[in-house]
C-alpha cells in the first residue's frame, strides 16, 4: 500500500486539501472524493475525451492525469458552467446552445466536448466552423455526429458569451 500524498487543488472556485493515493488519476479524485460527477469516465486511455477537464484553463484529459499533478492548480468541471448553484442553476450559455442544436443523444460525452471546447472559445472566440470542427475531432461520439456539435459551438461563438464565462 502507498502512503498517501497531500493534494490542495482548486475545484470550480472551491478550494480543497485532500490526502490520496499518488497512483490515483484526477478523474478518479473529481468524481469520489469531491463528488464533481459530471466528469465522465469512458475510455480511461485518454481516447474518448469524455474525461476532459480544465486544469488552470487548459483543457486535459483527467484520466490521465493524476491527482498529485493537478496539485496547487485551479480545476474546471463541467459542473462550473452553470450559472448559479445547486438546484437554482440555470444552464450556462454553451450548454443551452448543446440543448439547441440537439447536440447530445446519450449524453456520455457531453461533458468532454462542453470542456474542450470552453477552452477553444475561451482563447479564440471568433473560432470558425473549420477551427470548431478541428477541435470537436479531439473528443468522441458514437450517437450524433459531429454536425450537431458543431453547430452549437458555432452558435455560441457567435453570440460570444463563453469567452466572458468562467475565465
Amino acid at each position: 500500500m502507498t502512503t498517501p500524498v497531500p493534494l490542495e487543488l482548486t475545484a470550480n472556485g472551491a478550494a480543497h486539501t485532500l490526502a490520496v493515493d499518488p497512483r490515483r488519476s484526477l478523474a478518479d479524485v473529481l468524481r469520489r472524493d469531491l463528488r464533481l460527477t459530471g466528469t465522465t469516465v469512458g475510455c480511461e486511455t485518454g481516447a474518448c475525451g469524455s474525461c476532459t477537464v480544465l486544469v488552470d484553463g487548459e483543457a486535459v484529459r483527467s484520466c490521465l492525469m493524476l491527482a498529485v499533478q493537478a496539485d496547487g492548480t485551479a480545476v474546471e468541471t463541467v459542473e462550473s458552467l452553470a450559472e448559479g448553484a445547486g438546484p437554482d442553476a440555470e444552464l450556462g450559455s454553451l450548454q443551452r446552445s448543446f440543448k439547441e442544436h440537439f447536440a447530445l443523444q446519450c449524453g456520455f460525452c457531453t461533458p468532454g466536448f462542453l470542456m474542450l471546447t470552453t477552452a477553444l472559445l475561451r482563447k479564440e472566440p471568433d473560432a470558425d466552423r473549420a477551427r470548431i470542427t478541428e477541435c470537436a475531432a479531439a473528443n468522441l461520439c458514437r450517437c450524433t455526429g459531429y454536425e450537431p456539435i458543431v453547430d452549437a459551438v458555432e452558435a455560441a461563438a457567435r453570440r460570444g458569451a463563453v469567452a466572458l464565462e468562467g475565465a
